[in-house]
This record gives C-alpha cells, sequence and structure tokens, in this order.
C-alpha cells in the first residue's frame, strides 16, 4: 500500500508540513480520529410500529436522532391509532354503525350529516370520476356484488336485466356534497370508499406524525405508501413494485420515494376462471361489467396516497392504452405491467414516472 505522507521537501529537514514537529504522533492521530467523528451524520435511530386495521395490515416507520422514550412510543402509537379509527368510524362499510354504513342504509335522498374526513374522500374521489371519465366510481359496489365479488363470495354472473336495474343506482354522478352532508340522487344508491380509503389513511397517519415533529417517515397500509425524509440508513425510502403473479411475492423493480406515494392496483390475485374466461374483480362502471384487456397492474406515484390510490384503479380500469394515454396527457407518474400472449408481461412507463425511478434497478 502506498505511504499516504506527502514526500519530504529536500530543503527543509522537516518537510512541506513542520508544525508536525511540534505534535506527538499519538495526539496527532487523536485529532485525525475526532475530526473524522466530528463530520459522520447524527445516529438515526429506526421505530416501527405495526397492526391490523381495515381488512388488512399497516405498519409506520419513524427515524429519530435518538430512541423513543417510552412516553414517546406510546404517544405515537396512540397518535396512530387515533387516525386509523378516526377513519374506521366514518368510512369501514364492515361496521354497521360507520357513517357510510348508515349512510348507505338510509333509503332517502335527503342530506347526510357527514364528518370533514368522509366528505373530504368523497370529493378527492369526485375529481379523479371526473379526470377519469368516470371510471373511477364509488357507488360501483352493487354491480362488483353482482359479479360474485361481494362479501358473501357467491359466483354468478348477472343476466342484462339485472344489470340494467343495477346501473340505475350506480353512477358517481348521482352523489353530492351539500354544504356539511352528503346527498344521494337514488335513495338505493351505495357508496364504497376502498379504492381510496388506504391511500387516505396513509395520508393522515403520516401528516399527524408531521404535525407532532417527526421528519423522516414512512406509512404504509394495505399496500399504499407514502413516505417522508430519509430512512435510517440517510438515503430515500426504498419500495419494491411487485411482479404480478397470482402465486408468488417477488419484487419486479425498486423505485425511491422522495416525499411521493406509491400505489398499486392489478388484478393478478383477486379474479377467477369461470367457462375458461377470467373475470377480473374490477368492474367498468361504463359496461358494468368486469374489465377484459391485458392490463396486469398499474403503479402510481403522486404527491397524496389517496389520489395514487385512486389513479391507480381508475388506470386499471381504462386498461394499458387508454389509461397510458390518459396518463401521460395528465402528466401522472404510472408503470404499466401488460400481460403478453408468451405468458409474461411487458412494461410500459410515463415519462413522469421514469423521471423519478428510471435510474433504480430493475
Amino acid at each position: 500500500m502506498a505511504d499516504p505522507r506527502p514526500a519530504r521537501d529536500p530543503a527543509s529537514p522537516l518537510g512541506p508540513r513542520p508544525w508536525r514537529r511540534f505534535l506527538p504522533p499519538a495526539l496527532f492521530l487523536i485529532v485525525v480520529i475526532v475530526g473524522w467523528l466530528w463530520r459522520q451524520p447524527d445516529a438515526r435511530v429506526l421505530s416501527t410500529f405495526r397492526g391490523q386495521a381495515q381488512g388488512t395490515t399497516w405498519v409506520v416507520k419513524i427515524v429519530t436522532p435518538a430512541p423513543l422514550t417510552g412516553d414517546q412510543n406510546v404517544a405515537a402509537g396512540r397518535l396512530i391509532d387515533r387516525e386509523i379509527q378516526a377513519i374506521d368510524v366514518a368510512m369501514s362499510t364492515w361496521r354497521k354503525d360507520s357513517e357510510i354504513s348508515r349512510f348507505n342504509a338510509l333509503q332517502a335522498t335527503t342530506p347526510f350529516p357527514a364528518s370533514e374526513g368522509f366528505r373530504t374522500v368523497v370529493a378527492l374521489a369526485e375529481d379523479v370520476s371526473k379526470a377519469s371519465g368516470g371510471v373511477f366510481d364509488v357507488t360501483v359496489g352493487p354491480l362488483v356484488e353482482a359479479w360474485g365479488f361481494g362479501p358473501d363470495g357467491v359466483q354468478r354472473i348477472p343476466d342484462e336485466p339485472t344489470l340494467a336495474a343495477i346501473r340505475e343506482r350506480v353512477g358517481y354522478q348521482r352523489l353530492h356534497i351539500e354544504g356539511e352532508a352528503l346527498r344521494k340522487e337514488v335513495a338505493a344508491a351505495h357508496v364504497d370508499l376502498s379504492a381510496i380509503a388506504q391511500g387516505y389513511t396513509v395520508d393522515r397517519i403520516l401528516e399527524a406524525l408531521v404535525a407532532a415533529g417527526y421528519t423522516d417517515l414512512f406509512v404504509e397500509v394495505g399496500g399504499e405508501t407514502r413516505a417522508r425524509g430519509q430512512s435510517e440508513a440517510g438515503r430515500p425510502w426504498q419500495v419494491g413494485i411487485e411482479r404480478p403473479l397470482a402465486d408468488e411475492q417477488t419484487v419486479h423493480r425498486i423505485v425511491p420515494l422522495v416525499d411521493t406515494s406509491l400505489a398499486t392496483s392489478g388484478d393478478y390475485r383477486r379474479y377467477r376462471e369461470q367457462d375458461g374466461q377470467r373475470v377480473s374483480h374490477t368492474i367498468d362502471p361504463r359496461t358494468g361489467r368486469p374489465i377484459r384487456h391485458h392490463l396486469a397492474s398499474v403503479t402510481v406515484l403522486h404527491a397524496r396516497c389517496a389520489l395514487a390510490d385512486a389513479w391507480a384503479t381508475a388506470l386499471n380500469v381504462l386498461g394499458p392504452d387508454e389509461g397510458y394515454a390518459l396518463a401521460e396527457r395528465l402528466g401522472l407518474a404510472a408503470l404499466f405491467l401488460v400481460r403478453d400472449p408468451a405468458g409474461g408481461w411487458q412494461e410500459k412507463a410515463t415519462p413522469a414516472f421514469e423521471a423519478v425511478a428510471g435510474q433504480q434497478p430493475r
């Protein structure tokens, strides 16, 4: 190994740095070590919280300069739980006493007093519905059930009269926000926010933790993810996008999340084969039928996780061609994985997606 010391100046008995003559070797070494340590970044400690809610699992990671105290740990856990419970009480269709369940049970077209969170999510959903030509529709639940993907799990194929009758009460245009209330035009209309509420939950948790003073965060609920700041390693948080395989979990591509969110929608796990045909659980509100294109999954990056969640669903309904064209036109960061005849898939990424993740390993 080469000697790192500078060559001695033959004109000087002390070489080029005569001050070293007056510094004992041991003390010089200590100064060098202290100087090196002084330049190191502060220690970064990871605290992880986990749980189950909304029929799925959630993970929250907080990075701090020092370990959380017992009181800080308890307070953070309670804050996370409070946000999850608030959304559960407002938007869970599995709870008969939730706001959304009571709204759905209301067989009337009179205004229904709704919480701010409930109204906010409906408003966000309406924005995506309008921008997507109505393919994102929070009233589509009755059609999902009609095709056998509801809570009862009974497989069925509805006939045309049944579909026609159901479509009379489906349509985002039939749902209105009026002041601090919601109103439906058709008394039998049914609202399901599952395609946006998990992303909204992620937003609420992260924003509450930021308000509490935390700056480096990773929040994931049911696969919908948002990150802020950096990981414990001092680098951007990294998230893997799954390969669209029904029987295994394998990472297809890794992307960095730099103060942004990621959500994926696909039919590679929730579908059934019937009469030799693949029947997807994703329903196109325009036809009342399951989607029939070859898109396996679509991943969206967006500043707000609720919108990443909703747009992933909308683009999944539209498919690899129509969906890609809309995403490109709106400047959405989206990655489409499309099945090919050989049984694999092709990747189509919008320019906005590649600008964020194009240099990451595949």
